[in-house]
C-alpha cells in the first residue's frame, strides 16, 4: 500500500468511527476530513471543493426544493386524499408507499420517485400523529428496491448496460433486469413492511416531520366560490371529507348570520361561509380539496391585488396590540393592511360570532392570511407578538396540475436520456419560482444544508480513494481471495464486496470499479459475464447501511431526524436478505 492508500483508508475509518459514535454532526465531521485530507495531500487542492458542485449534490439540493414546490402546489395533498389513509396501521402504510414507490421508480429515477413521494409520506405521518422517520426509511429502501427492475431505474442498470457494450458487443435492453431486480424488489419490500420498520429507533421527541409545537386548534371561515362544485350539497355531505382532513365543520355562514344545530341539512349555496376547528395545515389542507375561498370576493381581490404570493402568519394579542377589545372590521384589517383573519384560537373557548365580528382579546391566537413579504409590517401595525415560525404556507391549489405536469415532464425527458436529471430538475425548480409555486424569498429555506455539506464533502475523499488505486487494490484483492470457490460462493463474495464499497462510495463509482472485476472474474471461471454483472448491478444499487451509500438515504437524513448510525439497524438485515434471494434468481435467470 501506498502512503496516499494508507492515509485514505485511516481517514475512511476515523469518519465512519466518529459518524457512529454520533457525538459530532455528520456535515462537520465529513467537512474536518476533508480538509485533513487536502492539508496531508491526498485531496489535489484545486479539487478540494469540487463535492459541492458534483451532479450528486446538486441533484439533493434540487430535490427538496422541487418537493417543496408539490406540497405548496397541492399535489401532495392530491396524491394523500387518493392513496393514503392515515388511519391505517404503520405496517399496512408502509406497504401501501412502498409499493406505489417501487412501481414508480422502476419507470422513473428512483431519486426523483422519492421526491414525490416523500412530503406524502410525511403529511401521513403528521395525520396520523407518528413520527416521519417511522416510515421513511423505508420508503427510501423501497423506492432503491424498485430502481433495479428496469434499465431507466437507477443509474448503476445504465452504468452497467453501457459496460456490456463496450465489452461484449450489445448493451442489457429495458427489461433485462427484471426477473432478478423484481424477486429481489418484491422480497425486500415484504421485509420492510412487515419486519423492517419495526428494527428504526424510536425517537423521543417529534422530529423534522412533525410540527414544531402544538398549538390549540383555530375557530375559522372558508367561503364557497360562485363556481364551486358543492353547490347544492348539504352541509353533511361534507362531513367525511372534512374528518378525513382532520377539521370539524361547525356551522355555516349566510347572509352575515351564523346557523349552528339545522345547518348539517343546509343546502350549500355560493357565498356561503363554513365554520370550522382545524390546526393551520389541516384548514389549508381542507381548503385545496375543496377549492374554497379564503374569504369573499371582495377580500379575496384585496389579497391579491399585486400578484404577489400569500403567507400565513401566526400572533398573540397582548394588553397593547391596537385590535385588542376590536374587531377585524373596525380596525379596517383588510382595507388597510389586505390582511385576511383566517382563524382564531382562545384557550378552547367557543367564538359564536362572525370572525370579522369577533371582538379580539388579549390572549387570543390570531392566523392571518397577509400579502407575502408584507408578514412583518402587519405584526407590527397590529402591535401583536409573531410566534415562531413553524412553515405555515398557502397552498397554490390551481397550480396542482401545472406543478405535477413539469415535474413528470422533466422526470420523463431525464429517464430516457433526452436531458440530464440535474438540468432537468434545475428547470423545474426555475419553473416552479417563476410560476410563484415556491416564492423565491423561501427558494433557499428547503435545502438541508448539513445534508449538502456532508456529501460535498464525502465526495472528493471517495474520488481520491479510486485515483490513488485504492479501489484497484480492493479488486485485486478480491480477485485472490475468490481462487478456486464455486461459482455461486464467488458471486455471493463479489456481491458482499460491491454492497461494502457502495454503502461508502457513489454507487456509480462502485458500479464502474465493480463491473469489470466482474467480468474478469467470469472470463477466468471461462463462464458468461452476465450473471456476474447482473450480481454488481444488484449490489450496487443496494446501500443501506449509511446516508451516503445513495442519494435516496442521503435525501431522508434530515426530514426524517436520522443519525449516522440509525440505518444499519434495518439496512443489514435488508442487504443479507437480498444476497440470499438475488444469487438464486440470478442462478435460474442467467444461468453460468
Amino acid at each position: 500500500m501506498t502512503s496516499d492508500q494508507i492515509i485514505l483508508f485511516t481517514l475512511f475509518g476515523a469518519v465512519f468511527g466518529m459518524l457512529l459514535w454520533g457525538r459530532f454532526r455528520y456535515d462537520l465531521v465529513a467537512f474536518t476530513a476533508l480538509l485533513i485530507g487536502v492539508v496531508l495531500g491526498v485531496v489535489p487542492t484545486k479539487d478540494a471543493f469540487s463535492g459541492f458542485g458534483h451532479p450528486a449534490t446538486i441533484i439533493v439540493a434540487l430535490v427538496l426544493v422541487v418537493s417543496a414546490g408539490l406540497v405548496r402546489s397541492g399535489a401532495v395533498y392530491l396524491i394523500t386524499r387518493t392513496l393514503v389513509d392515515s388511519t391505517r396501521s404503520l405496517g399496512a402504510h408502509i406497504a401501501i408507499m412502498g409499493g406505489i414507490g417501487g412501481v414508480l421508480s422502476a419507470f422513473m429515477n428512483n431519486v426523483a420517485a422519492l421526491a414525490l413521494l416523500m412530503p406524502v409520506d410525511v403529511q401521513t405521518a403528521r395525520k396520523a400523529g407518528r413520527a416521519a422517520s417511522l416510515s421513511l426509511m423505508p420508503l427510501s429502501f423501497a423506492t432503491i428496491l424498485g430502481g433495479m427492475v428496469t434499465l431507466i431505474g437507477t443509474p448503476p442498470n445504465i452504468i452497467i448496460a453501457a459496460i456490456r457494450q463496450e465489452s461484449l458487443g450489445a448493451p442489457f435492453k429495458m427489461f433485462d433486469f427484471a426477473p432478478v431486480g423484481a424477486v429481489t424488489a418484491v422480497a425486500g419490500l415484504l421485509f420492510v413492511a412487515l419486519v423492517g420498520w419495526r428494527l428504526i429507533p424510536q425517537k423521543d421527541g417529534p422530529d423534522a416531520g412533525q410540527a414544531l409545537e402544538n398549538v390549540t386548534d383555530y375557530i375559522a371561515e372558508l367561503t364557497v366560490p360562485d363556481d364551486s362544485k358543492h353547490i347544492g350539497k348539504r352541509v353533511n355531505d361534507l362531513y367525511d371529507i372534512a374528518e378525513k382532513n382532520d377539521v370539524a365543520i361547525l356551522g355555516l355562514i349566510r347572509d352575515g348570520k351564523r346557523r349552528y344545530g339545522t345547518a348539517r341539512n343546509i343546502k350549500i349555496a355560493a357565498g356561503d361561509a363554513l365554520v370550522l376547528e382545524a390546526a393551520p395545515e389541516a384548514l389549508d389542507e381542507f381548503r385545496a380539496a375543496l377549492s374554497l375561498n379564503f374569504a369573499n370576493d371582495k377580500h379575496e381581490d384585496l389579497l391579491k391585488a399585486d400578484g404577489a404570493g400569500l403567507s400565513v402568519i401566526e400572533v398573540v394579542v397582548t394588553d397593547q396590540s391596537r385590535i385588542n377589545g376590536k374587531t377585524a372590521q373596525t380596525v379596517g384589517l383588510s382595507w388597510r393592511q389586505r390582511t385576511v383573519l383566517m382563524g382564531i384560537s382562545r384557550q378552547g373557548k367557543a367564538i359564536r360570532t362572525n370572525l370579522r365580528k369577533t371582538q379580539i382579546r388579549a390572549g387570543d391566537i390570531l392566523l392571518l392570511l397577509t400579502p407575502e413579504d408584507n408578514t412583518a409590517e402587519v405584526t407590527d401595525w397590529l402591535g401583536c407578538l409573531p410566534l415562531a415560525d413553524r412553515g405555515l404556507a398557502v397552498t397554490a391549489d390551481t397550480k396542482v396540475w401545472l406543478a405535477i405536469g413539469l415535474f413528470g415532464g422533466a422526470v420523463a425527458l431525464a429517464s430516457f436520456g433526452l436531458i440530464y436529471l440535474p438540468i432537468a430538475l434545475g428547470l423545474v425548480v426555475v419553473a416552479y419560482v417563476l410560476a410563484k409555486i415556491v416564492p423565491l424569498s423561501e427558494l433557499y429555506h428547503h435545502i438541508e444544508w448539513p445534508v449538502v455539506v456532508l456529501l460535498g464533502s464525502m465526495i472528493p475523499l471517495g474520488a481520491a480513494l479510486e485515483a490513488s488505486g485504492g479501489t484497484e487494490l480492493i479488486a485485486g484483492w478480491l480477485v485472490g481471495l475468490t481462487a478456486g470457490m464455486a461459482p455461486w460462493m464467488i458471486l455471493t463474495v463479489l456481491m458482499v464486496v460491491t454492497m461494502t464499497l457502495s454503502d461508502v462510495l457513489n454507487n456509480t463509482a462502485t458500479t464502474i470499479v465493480a463491473a469489470p472485476v466482474g467480468i474478469q472474474m467470469a472470463q477466468t471461471l471461462n463462464v458468461s459475464p452476465d450473471p456476474f454483472l447482473m450480481a454488481v448491478a444488484v449490489a450496487a444499487s443496494c446501500a443501506f447501511l449509511t446516508p451516503i451509500g445513495h442519494k435516496n438515504n442521503t435525501l431522508i437524513l434530515g426530514p426524517g431526524g436520522y443519525r449516522f448510525g440509525d440505518y444499519w439497524r434495518m439496512g443489514l438485515p435488508l442487504e443479507v436478505l437480498v444476497v440470499a434471494v438475488s444469487i438464486p434468481a440470478i442462478l435460474v435467470f442467467w444461468p453460468l
